[in-house]
């Protein structure tokens, strides 16, 4: 059968580029395993706060620094030399230090996600301590539960990242192996001895979409093996949804590099342009973090992105259990990404 012929043939091509093969299986599987161990433990980030040693310390020291570990913040005191020294090489988010008869808390401005999030577990443990020292009730906390949207809970980063790899795994595979392949086809001259050979157009085309099917469904099954066996990550919803979102945004991102490709007539000038559009997607669209204290303008901008609404619907399935209900008009802005790369394709393909 021609098709099949053409299908292994576009395998053995790309069996025998090594580093090809390396980004597209290992690397998300190293990204995985890296930023997965970094942030294995699941109680939360870790926030902490150097407590520069009191020169006398006192009864109320003393009930700051139960306080401080009841409200779990690691506490690492110094003497305060040592603390400066930290300080002044940039390794302390928060420094807490005495002032007179209290205290002074030092933030550091270009660690403000720590920071900040660290300076309000001191002020309430300063709440605490004074109403313990004056015999008043202590103030009642309010309980707080960390879960995820659909009521599940992951210990672990990975849990977020392995999703976020899956779609920008869609959208490598996009620009750089459909993409650039073609560009290389016609900067080579391939396309043109294609032309003129009896094999038909539409089975060239369509081996080249199938064999990025199949790795694209490789890469998935390697990233959601790992999950499993290392971090005990596994689909909480239904996979024919998932592969409903997987079919979806495999067709949008295949389109997106048939698009771009007619724009270019060099490898050289298809990498700016495919680099232009798979950066700002993969920083901005929510793989490795969400953009939750980002500009208003900025979010709704991303929002009509094709990678951010897809991993929104990926994550809903995958992490929380959900369902393709609620995400109809995230899924809807895939499709037409989708559906205007394809028309552009077509109209922007030449053989020469």
């Amino acid at each position: 059968m021609m098709l099949w012929r053409q299908f292994a043939m576009e395998w053995r091509l790309y069996r025998r580029d090594r580093v090809a093969m390396f980004w597209t299986f290992a690397f998300p599987v190293v990204l995985l395993l890296g930023f997965g161990v970094i942030f294995r433990d699941g109680g939360g980030p870790k926030l902490s706060v150097v407590r520069v040693q009191a020169p006398a310390p006192g009864p109320q020291d003393s009930a700051l620094d139960q306080a401080l570990a009841d409200v779990q913040l690691k506490v690492q005191t110094l003497p305060k030399a040592e603390a400066e020294a930290r300080w002044a090489r940039g390794e302390t988010a928060a420094q807490l230090e005495t002032d007179g008869a209290g205290y002074r808390l030092r933030l550091n401005s270009y660690l403000m996600a720590q920071a900040g999030a660290t300076a309000g577990l001191v002020n309430q443990a300063w709440l605490m301590a004074q109403a313990r020292l004056s015999g008043s009730p202590e103030p009642q906390r309010i309980p707080v539960s960390v879960e995820s949207p659909g009521h599940k809970h992951s210990a672990n980063y990975a849990a977020f990242l392995l999703p976020g790899l899956l779609g920008l795994n869609l959208v490598s595979m996009g620009l750089f192996s459909v993409g650039m392949v073609n560009v290389s086809y016609r900067e080579k001259g391939k396309f043109r001895r294609l032309a003129v050979t009896p094999l038909p157009k539409w089975i060239f085309l369509l081996g080249q979409v199938l064999h990025r099917l199949t790795v694209t469904v490789i890469q998935a099954a390697i990233l959601l093996l790992v999950g499993r066996l290392v971090f005990g990550i596994e689909n909480q919803g239904s996979f024919i949804d998932l592969f409903l979102i997987m079919t979806l945004g495999t067709g949008c991102f295949m389109a997106f590099g048939f698009a771009l490709s007619g724009f270019a007539d060099t490898s050289e000038g298809y990498a700016a342009i495919s680099n232009l559009v798979f950066f700002p997607l993969m920083l901005l669209s929510g793989v490795y973090f969400t953009l939750d204290s980002a500009p208003a303008w900025l979010q709704h901008a991303v929002a009509m992105a094709p990678l951010a609404p897809f991993l929104r619907a990926l994550r809903a399935v995958f992490n929380d259990g959900g369902s393709l209900a609620g995400h109809g008009a995230g899924l809807a802005i895939v499709a037409v990404w989708g559906l205007a790369a394809f028309a552009l394709a077509v109209r922007r393909f030449r053989w020469a």
